[in-house]
């Protein structure tokens, strides 16, 4: 006769608990939120680059279309910074958070990301020059400081700093400063920014659907430790 242990059916080898399933369904719910959230918020400019590979070619139009970035990052660490508020957030709530922090956003992203465009262009048409040799690393380091220095910028607008009273040109600095003060955390943002638009480059329906919510999270995790948070 065989024992009752015998014949008792093998265990599973993967029993995730209630918490764990709602831990994996309430990030895959960021995620796609994130992800929708961008695409509606950026929908002009995505349509710019899928008709056009090559914007510093003429990069007039995507300067001005570029401006539609910092919002829609200020939306998404909105919405981020009620999910760590709260444990949880609707949809809607990026939208609140985007229109909300829109102006302060725009304004601040224009500021960082006009000259990135101004650098990176240069960078990218004096490449093959014998002056290009010389400050084309220079202005390509320049323009990825300032777009740092932008999304920095966006995290602390969503985190309600427009609201503090503080002279303008130190609200404008602070980003910049503390991206240098935490310079190995943001070398790792400019990485998995890198890797992120590097798979929607490679893939851009697939990497659209799932890398950008994914990357922002991670990054927004990122500016909170800069931050001391």
């Amino acid at each position: 006769m065989s024992s009752p242990s015998s014949s008792a059916p093998p265990a599973s080898r993967f029993n995730a608990g209630y918490d764990t399933w709602g831990l994996i369904w309430s990030y895959v719910h960021d995620v796609l939120v994130l992800n929708a959230g961008l695409a509606l918020t950026t929908a002009p400019l995505l349509a710019a680059l899928a008709a056009d590979r090559h914007p510093w070619r003429a990069p007039a139009p995507f300067v001005l279309l570029s401006l539609l970035v910092g919002p829609a990052l200020a939306g998404a660490f909105g919405y981020l910074e009620r999910v760590h508020a709260h444990g949880q957030a609707r949809a809607a709530d990026l939208l609140v958070a985007y229109r909300a922090t829109f102006r302060p956003a725009l304004a601040r992203w224009a500021v960082y990301t006009l000259p990135a465009w101004a650098a990176g262009t240069d960078a990218v048409l004096l490449r093959h020059t014998a002056l290009g040799l010389a400050v084309s690393p220079a202005l390509a380091v320049a323009a990825l400081l300032a777009l740092g220095t932008g999304v920095t910028a966006m995290a602390r607008v969503a985190a309600g700093e427009r609201r503090l009273a503080r002279p303008r040109r130190q609200a404008l600095l602070a980003p910049a400063h503390l991206l240098l003060r935490r310079w190995p955390l943001a070398l790792f943002n400019l990485a998995v920014a890198a890797v992120a638009l590097l798979a929607i480059g490679r893939q851009p329906l697939l990497g659209l659907t799932a890398v950008p919510g994914c990357a922002l999270i991670v990054i927004w995790r990122n500016l909170g430790a800069m931050h001391g948070r």
